[in-house]
């Protein structure tokens, strides 16, 4: 028995066009990877692949630069912000 029904899901036309196009290179449609990827979520009671928090080389070389900052002895810190406020107004 075939007890299928149909999902509505937004995308970005582009990432469509191109997941279609992958999807065709590998000889399956839209719905068949969408199967796949939803039955191996199922399997792994998660989703099949590791997700993480990646920072770009912006947000890198902001930390550097923060990391560097709160060590560097010549640079002032403040315990509280009216101390702060008191020298930038200064």
């Amino acid at each position: 028995m075939n007890d299928s029904t149909n999902v509505s899901i937004r995308m970005d036309a582009k990432l469509k066009r191109q997941a279609e196009e992958l999807f065709a290179d590998l000889g399956m449609n839209m719905t068949v990877a969408m199967n796949m990827f939803l039955r191996q979520a199922v399997r792994a009671q998660g989703i099949p692949f590791e997700i993480a928090r990646t920072p770009n080389a912006e947000t890198i070389a902001a930390m550097r630069e923060a990391e560097r900052i709160a060590y560097d002895p010549n640079v002032k810190g403040y315990s509280n912000l009216d101390d702060l406020f008191k020298a930038l107004k200064a």
